[in-house]
Formats: C-alpha cells, structure tokens, sequence
C-alpha cells in the first residue's frame, strides 16, 4: 500500500514538472536553508519548529535573550553610575543564569557578553 501511494505522489509531481507548473518559483536553483535542529532533542523539534513559525522562542532560549538585554542593560547602568540599578540588575541576571545552568546551559555566552560591554 504504501509504494502505491508513493507512485501517485511521483505521478503528480511529474505531471506538474511536465506542464510547468514548478517553473519560476520564488528560491528556485537556490540552496534551501534548513535550520539546524540536531542539538533538540527528537520528541520536540516539532514543537519548536511550530513555535518559531508562530514567532516565539523556545523557553530556554527566551531566557538567553532575555539575559543578554539584562546584561546590556547593566552595562548601561554602569555607564550611568546607577548603583541601585546595577545591584537590581545583576540580582536578576544571577538567578537568570543559575536557571539556565539547572537546565544544563552552558552560560558562558553570558560572560562572554558581559565581558564585552564591562570595563
């Protein structure tokens, strides 16, 4: 049964070959851009895949987005002299980057970043 339905699939696809139906599409001769999923686990590439679709961020990276805007603005509170900010700050990217070595992130992005913007 299912090299039957595979034969129809290949008919139809030769049929709209043949009348040019697949001519001047928008990519043709162009490498197709696949997004590399390997490091996701199997069970939920699907979900991530439609959730990227819809314009959201997996939750995990949500939480290096957002401590990279974090650290980018302690960076600018430090520009400023804004003590209380800078402690207010650096306590929420503290516990932002424990929850995502819980999770078994390597944040050494995080200190890379900050490194870059800190004096």
């Amino acid at each position: 049964m299912p090299y039957f339905f595979d034969h129809l699939v290949e008919q139809q696809i030769q049929q709209a070959v043949d009348s040019g139906m697949l001519d001047n599409l928008p990519g043709q001769g162009k490498p197709l851009i696949l997004d590399d999923n390997s490091m996701v686990p199997e069970s939920l590439r699907a979900g991530y895949h439609i959730l990227k679709n819809a314009g959201f961020l997996p939750p995990e990276l949500e939480e290096r987005r957002e401590a990279i805007q974090l650290s980018d603005l302690l960076a600018s509170a430090q520009q400023h002299d804004d003590d209380d900010k800078q402690a207010d700050l650096r306590e929420r990217l503290a516990q932002l980057e424990l929850t995502l070595r819980i999770k078994g992130f390597d944040t050494e992005f995080l200190q890379v970043h900050l490194h870059r913007h800190l004096p």
